[in-house]
């Protein structure tokens, strides 16, 4: 492609919206343009990105014996009625009427349809293992889009879905696209980690992010540096300690002291004089509209995802005001375990406590030489807290890495929530019914292409991976008003382009300076300089985008030279997935 011809609309200030630099960048490479809140359009340099990742994902999918198919857009929600996420989905399902005044909505994901599907169409198990895929539009109405194309509203999206007989079979297509989203993001030239994630909304019972590894991330993410254990911060556990010393000490009668105005564990500690290890925090949810008490140590945090996990309930919330002053009898930052009207979960951060403060139920009143099953009783003791550094691997006991990273993709094993809700059943080989066990397995193609930015990027632009660049080269002769110059960039576009080498040739009327700056912008990894004194000793002058380091190559081998080492490069990615 001749660069005067392309549209390759670039801009040298960076946006004021724009919070990260995948969004900075390729707004300025000319690769999106926003339209609406939450809305881009791909130009055609992004588009060709995104075609790429797409290609990927199509030959592994079909390499792992997924087929492809495309789901409607529009969805009935007589669907989603059925799964019970019509109302459960929330403000994200973007609904509406059509004419005939039927409730609809834009898909966010496509559960419902292929389940739907399904059922129609599959009535034995000499039918099965099917394993189904689409990359298409879905649309989430998300209260505050941020970040550019990693968390807007309409977005690309690879979704697949298996269907197994059993447990097992379930288990061997989850283990397929597992390994076919490793090959993916080798395949992409990432720096990712597979890691243990929460199901949220899709639901299931087990499931894994594919995180890349990226300082601007905006998920947490906790790995073992001895072991291959990994997780994201919400999922990370911490095994039970295998024995706790509580020490000699006697149980001290429980006293209500006063505190007046003394509700954070900070101002409790420095009134009464104790430590934060001292104190056990009680705090009040509301799990599925019951309320539960959930206990920590006081320099301790909990991690709502596994207390909801734990309960099993669909909606977990902090409980207000009213329902606080119901179950302890006393307003907010007084609440203790001690008399409280509901059941009690706590965390294992309590194991071998003694004689620690609570709140008294009582207002400016706290407890001090309080003590488990003296005092009060548990229903259980588990694992809520927020995993900290200071902890070991729950596997291995090994020493734990923290880092930030970027999910551009996750597997879920969805179990029956959707085929019983939905009545998806087929026929065993005694003839009875029964219910199929599904998979169901993520992509973001976008979030993929702005993950790609974040990990690799410097001051002047973007630094591509060679399997996702726009092109892989960029011709630009520094003066196309020499005749030499100019024939000699030419000859060599030529040669490219007859070898198939995604080229372009920077034939504008410009400085050299502004094809050097775009060309880096938008992050081609070779750069072919064509000039007079190079050319004056028979060669041109190849720089990597990656590694900055020049290379003299003679002119008539520059072609050959060029198309090995993007085929060597292309190559080691395959390799390394």
């Amino acid at each position: 492609m001749r660069y005067s011809q392309m549209f390759i609309p670039t801009v040298k200030e960076v946006p004021s919206d724009a919070e990260v630099v995948s969004h900075q960048l390729m707004i300025r490479a000319g690769m999106i343009r926003k339209l609406t809140s939450g809305v881009y359009s791909y130009l055609p340099l992004g588009y060709r990105v995104i075609r790429k990742i797409e290609s990927i994902v199509r030959e592994e999918m079909n390499r792992a014996g997924a087929e492809e198919v495309f789901l409607p857009a529009v969805q009935p929600a007589e669907l989603w009625m059925e799964s019970g996420r019509w109302t459960f989905y929330g403000k994200e399902l973007l609904r509406f009427k059509d004419r005939h005044n039927r409730d609809c909505c834009i898909g966010p994901t496509h559960e419902e349809v292929i389940t739907d599907i399904v059922r129609n169409e599959i009535q034995t198990y000499r039918q099965l293992p099917k394993n189904l895929y689409q990359i298409q539009t879905k649309f989430r109405d998300e209260i505050r889009p941020r970040f550019g194309v990693m968390r807007c509203r309409e977005f690309g999206m690879k979704d697949a879905y298996s269907f197994d007989a059993d447990e097992e079979g379930a288990s061997a297509s989850y283990r397929a696209m597992f390994d076919a989203y490793i090959r993916i993001f080798g395949r992409c030239g990432f720096d990712f980690r597979p890691v243990e994630a929460d199901s949220g909304s899709i639901g299931g019972s087990y499931s894994h992010e594919f995180m890349v590894v990226a300082d601007s991330g905006e998920d947490a993410l906790v790995f073992c540096t001895s072991c291959g254990y990994a997780a994201n911060l919400e999922k990370a556990e911490i095994a039970k300690p295998e024995e706790v010393i509580s020490g000699s000490a006697a149980l001290l009668p429980r006293e209500d002291v006063p505190t007046p105005d003394v509700r954070t564990i900070e101002e409790v500690s420095s009134f009464l004089g104790v430590t934060p290890q001292d104190i056990v925090k009680t705090l009040i949810f509301l799990a599925d509209g019951k309320p539960v008490a959930a206990l920590v140590r006081g320099d301790e945090d909990i991690n709502e995802v596994k207390l909801k996990n734990y309960l099993n309930c669909d909606v977990l919330e902090l409980a207000g005001d009213d329902v606080i002053q119901s179950v302890t009898g006393s307003p907010r930052g007084f609440a203790g375990p001690v008399n409280i009207r509901c059941d009690i979960i706590a965390d294992y951060s309590l194991m071998g406590m003694k004689n620690f403060v609570v709140g008294a139920n009582r207002k400016d009143y706290h407890s001090i030489h309080c003590n488990m099953d003296r005092d009060f009783q548990l229903r259980d003791c588990t694992d809520l807290r927020i995993i900290r550094p200071s902890d070991n691997c729950p596997h291995c006991k090994g020493s734990l890495r923290f880092a930030r990273g970027i999910e551009v993709g996750h597997v879920f094993k969805l179990g029956t929530k959707y085929s019983k809700a939905m009545h998806a059943t087929f026929l065993d080989r005694d003839g009875k019914e029964k219910v199929l066990i599904m998979g169901c397995y993520g992509i973001g193609i976008g979030r993929t292409m702005a993950a790609a930015i974040e990990q690799s990027h410097d001051g002047n632009g973007i630094i591509w991976p060679m399997p996702l660049a726009p092109y892989h080269v960029i011709i630009t002769p520094v003066n196309m008003k020499d005749e030499g110059i100019a024939a000699a960039a030419e000859r060599l576009y030529r040669d490219l382009q007859e070898r198939n080498v995604e080229v372009i040739i920077d034939d504008r009327d410009e400085r050299a300076g502004v094809k050097f700056n775009d060309a880096d912008l938008i992050g081609i990894p070779i750069r072919i300089t064509v000039g007079s004194k190079t050319l004056a000793r028979g060669a041109v002058e190849l720089k990597p985008r990656k590694t900055g380091m020049m290379v003299e190559v003679p002119v008539d081998e520059a072609a050959d030279y060029v198309t090995r080492a993007i085929r060597d490069e292309l190559e080691r990615y395959h390799a390394q997935s």
